[in-house]
This record gives structure tokens, sequence and C-alpha cells, in this order.
């Protein structure tokens, strides 16, 4: 599972990271009202995207591992996605004007036209993903996922940097086909949409191994599954989402653009910890299924809880140790939104464990109860939001995102206990998580005038808490003694 993690984790963790340097881009190129377009239509792709795929990568794990012919599972499952996802295009790109003055960018329609096509492209490839994950063709998943990433990255680069700066610089009239000297918001749609559909491309030899067929009744069973899911998902991706969309109707209308594009671009700090969770996810959702066939799959989960509450709870005490520093990523008309970061990595960090967590709802196909869970989630969610927002502007999202985390987090244990006891080690959650706070909470209050001691200091602290980690973990312990190359 590691090794899987570690390969996921490339296209994962660099992909993203890669990605991420894109912010200080942005956020030095484009007005926080400017980025603000960006963080919405992003907030509803982010929905979208899991209504096109409806639960059917789930699904077809499930299914693949347990049905005599693996192959028409796949195809099943591509299919459907197929036709949901054509028929989809067909009805908004028909309404395209409608929607974009329904969202208030009228005279700007090819901003739908290219989120629509992103949404397309990225549903279909859904499956073919999938496939891969499930033959164990990790490194073909990580170079594809990273094509798309290095695509997207320079097609940025092209269209908000080089482009405008030939313009202005030699007058070529021609470049006035793609630029009018200006960095335009629409260029980070354009790159994204072309990412996505070279992605398609990469993916044919995947999507070849499909069937122009669909087994009705296995499709059925397999949408019973996965609907369930359909609503977890959602209700999940609305509780990391919603928030962006709440904002811009919920502050005053004279600030609701300006904080809406700081308080979406200062999110981005969570994608330290969200990158690990979603390399860690690639590896273990099929890894859960294989390991429910033991006997000491209990065992296993719990020891895989632990490590990975160490590896977040360090994550976040690293990350607001040396918040100072990594604040430069973004730019300084967005540092009024840095409050807001401890909340955020903290809420993700439970949303990790609540994924570790929701082990014993899938492999027992208990799935209504993850639906149930993030239901619960999605109204503290925009409860939260709603009252909150009017009150402390965004940091009430910030408030509302850890609530929903933290409560979803913790109902998943209470009930997994009684329906699947897992042996997790409570005494060392408690520990780590105190112990990541309090260095938080330390560093907080050390700023010295000279920047290098004071990340030394800080340095000192964060080697800490690894030191009490080894002292606590001796199974760690000993397998890091084990990996140190001895002398000969």
């Amino acid at each position: 599972m590691a090794g899987q993690t570690a390969v996921y984790g490339l296209s994962s963790i660099l992909g993203r990271i890669l990605n991420y340097l894109l912010v200080p881009l942005y956020t030095r190129v484009f007005l926080p009202h400017e980025s603000a377009v960006y963080v919405e239509l992003y907030a509803y792709m982010a929905i979208l995207a899991v209504i096109l795929t409806y639960g059917m990568e789930t699904a077809f794990f499930r299914y693949s591992e347990t049905h005599s012919k693996p192959k028409m599972v796949y195809s099943t499952a591509f299919n459907s996605i197929v036709i949901t996802t054509i028929l989809f295009l067909l009805f908004t790109l028909t309404f395209r004007d409608s929607i974009a003055s329904w969202l208030g960018y009228e005279g700007k329609t090819e901003y739908i036209i290219y989120f629509l096509l992103i949404l397309g492209f990225d549903a279909l490839s859904a499956i073919p993903f999938a496939w891969l994950r499930a033959q164990q063709k990790a490194w073909t998943f990580a170079g594809i996922k990273l094509a798309n990433i290095f695509i997207n990255i320079a097609l940025n680069l092209i269209l908000i940097l080089l482009l405008p700066y030939l313009y202005n610089k030699y007058g070529w009239s021609w470049l006035g086909i793609f630029t009018g000297g200006k960095p335009e918001v629409s260029a980070i749609f354009i790159s994204n949409m072309v990412a996505s559909f070279a992605t398609l491309l990469l993916l044919w030899p995947a999507i070849r191994k499909a069937s122009l067929t669909i087994d009705l009744g296995l499709w059925k069973e397999m949408f019973l599954y996965a609907f369930p899911l359909l609503v977890y998902n959602l209700a999940g991706v609305v509780n990391e989402t919603i928030d962006r969309i709440l904002l811009k109707h919920f502050l005053p209308p004279e600030t609701a653009i300006h904080d809406l594009g700081v308080y979406g671009m200062c999110f981005k700090f969570s994608v330290f910890i969200v990158i690990f969770i979603q390399a860690f996810r690639y590896a273990a959702e099929p890894f859960f299924f294989k390991q429910a066939k033991e006997k000491d799959a209990p065992e296993t989960y719990a020891m895989v809880m632990n490590y990975f509450i160490i590896v977040c709870f360090g994550m976040f005490a690293g990350i607001m140790l040396f918040i100072d520093v990594i604040k430069y990523f973004v730019g300084p008309m967005y540092y009024a939104g840095l409050p807001i970061v401890p909340l955020l990595l903290m809420g993700h960090v439970f949303l990790g464990i609540y994924y570790n967590l929701s082990v014993w709802y899938k492999i027992t196909g208990k799935t209504m109860y993850g639906a149930l869970f993030s239901l619960i989630g999605t109204a503290v969610t925009i409860g939260l939001n709603i009252f909150l927002i009017p009150r402390i502007g965004f940091m009430g999202s910030a408030w509302a995102n850890f609530s929903c985390y933290l409560l979803m987090m913790l109902l998943s244990f209470i009930y997994g206990q009684k329906h699947y006891p897992i042996p997790y080690r409570l005494d060392k959650f408690f520990l780590y998580l105190t112990l990541s706070i309090a260095l938080f909470l330390i560093g907080s209050k050390i700023h010295l005038p000279w920047l290098g001691l004071d990340l030394v200091i800080k340095g000192i602290l964060f080697v800490f808490f690894f030191i009490i980690v080894l002292r606590k973990e001796p199974e760690l312990r000993q397998a890091l003694i084990l990996a140190v190359p001895k002398r000969r």
C-alpha cells in the first residue's frame, strides 16, 4: 500500500504542487475580484463533477472484484458515464446564455462553454482512470495525470504571461486573436479545457478496452450500490465548496466579490494536506477492499489510521510553524485571509480521518450511513455559513468547514464501532492532536526580528513533534533503523 501511495503521490502530490505554483501567479496578476470568477466557477465545477460520475468509480471497484466478467463491469460503467455526459452537454450548451446570465456573467458566455467542456472531458476520463487503478497500473496513471498538469501549467504561462508580453512589446497584431495585451481570467479555463481533452486522448488505450455494450441488470446493481455514494460524495463536495458559493450572496455587496477572491485563494493553503489525503485515497480504496477478506483486517485498518494521523498532524504543525514563510505563496493583497488557514487545515485533517473511518460502511455495504453522515455535515455547513457569514465574514465559512468535518468524523467513529469494531489507538490520536495544536500556539507567539533564528527555533519545535512520535511508536522506530543502510 505504501508503494502504491508513493506512485499515486507522484502524480497527486507533485502534480498538485506544480499546479499550486500557479497560485502565486494568479494572486499577483489578478485582483481579488477577478480571482473570484475562477473561485466561484470551480466551486460549481466540483459539485457537478460528482453528479456526472454518480459514484460509478467506487461501484466499478466493488463489482470488478466480485463479478465473473470484470470487462463487462468496466464497459457497463464507462458507457453509462458516456451516455449521461453527452446528454448533460447537449442540454447545458443549449442554454449556455441563460446559465451565464443566471451566474452574473452576461457577455462572458465563453466562460460557461469552457466550464462545461472541462466537466465533460473529466467525466469521460473517470472510469478509464479507475480501470488503471484497478489494474495496478500506477505508473501509467501517474504519467497521464502529470501530463495533464504540465499541459495546464504550460498553457497558463503562455496565455497569461508570454502572449501579453509579446503583444505589448512587439505589437504583433495577429496575437490579438489570443490576447488584448492584458492577462484574462479566461486563460485559466482554456488551459484546463485543453489539458482535459489531451488527457482523454492519452487514455484512449484504456478506453478501447471497453466494449460498446451495457449489461442492464449489472448496471442496475451498480447504480443501486453507487447511489448512496453519489449522495455521500455530493454532500462531501458541497461541504468543501458551498462556502465559496454562499459568500457571494451573504457578504455585504460592496465587499462580497473581493472577499470571495481572498478567501478562495487562501483556501489553497489547505492543499498541502488535501494532496496527501488524495494520494492516500487512491491507494487506500482498493487496498481496503482487498484486506476485508483477511482475518486481521481490523488491526490493519487501525495501524493504517495511526500512521495516517501522524503524517497529518505533523503536516499541520509544520505548516503553521512556518506560515510566515509559506504565506508568500499568495500576493500581499490576499494576506487578510490568513486567519482562516489553521481552521481549514485541521478541518481537512478531520476529513482525512473520516475517509479512513468510512472503510466500515463501504466493506459491509452499509453505504447509506455514509450518505447520512454527509447530509448531516451538509446541513451543518450550509446552516453555519448562512448564520456566521453576515456576522463574522469569511471566518464564518472557515468555522463552518471545521465544524462539519469534526462532526462527520465523530459520527462515523461512533457508528462504526457498533457495526464493525476496529481497535483504533485513541490515546495516540489525542496525544498527536494535542501536541500539534500546542506547537502551533507556541510558534504563533514567536516573532523574532532575525528570520533565520526564528526559523531555527520553529524548526526545533517541528523536530520535537517527531521525537515524541518515535518514542511512542516502537514499530516505526524499528522500521527506520532497519531502513538505514548498514556500513560494511
